[in-house]
C-alpha cells in the first residue's frame, strides 16, 4: 500500500490550498484515512481524519478552516485549508490505518507566509 500526499506551497496568510492523498489501493479498504503535520523542530500533530463512512474529526486549531473529503472512486482524500495562518506552516502527511498496519504518505511542504 502507497500514499502519495501532494498539493503543498507557498501561499500568503488568509489563502487557501487543497492537499490530496492518493492511495494505490482502495480508500473504502481503510479503517481511516487521517492527515498529520509537523513543524520544524516539533512532534507530529493529528489534524483531521475521515472514515469510510465520511465521518470527519478535526484538531481544534483546524476546526472551521479545513475541511476532509474523500473521493472513493479515485481512492483519494482532500484536505482543503482556508484561511491559512503562519502556524500552519509544516510538513503534512497522510496516514492510513487497515487491521494492524499503518500507512504513512511521504509528506507535502505547506508554508504560510505572514
Amino acid at each position: 500500500v502507497q500514499l502519495q500526499a501532494s498539493g503543498g506551497g507557498l501561499v500568503q496568510a488568509g489563502g487557501s490550498l487543497r492537499l490530496s492523498c492518493a492511495a494505490s489501493t482502495s480508500i473504502l479498504s481503510f479503517n481511516y484515512v487521517a492527515w498529520y503535520r509537523q513543524a520544524p523542530g516539533k512532534q507530529r500533530d493529528f489534524v483531521a481524519t475521515i472514515t469510510p463512512g465520511g465521518g470527519t474529526n478535526y484538531a481544534d486549531s483546524v476546526k472551521g478552516r479545513f475541511t476532509c473529503s474523500r473521493d472513493n472512486a479515485k481512492n483519494t482524500v482532500y484536505l482543503q485549508m482556508d484561511s491559512l495562518k503562519p502556524e500552519d506552516t509544516a510538513v503534512y502527511y497522510c496516514n492510513s490505518r487497515r487491521g494492524l498496519a499503518i500507512y504513512w504518505g511521504q509528506g507535502t511542504q505547506v508554508t504560510v507566509s505572514s
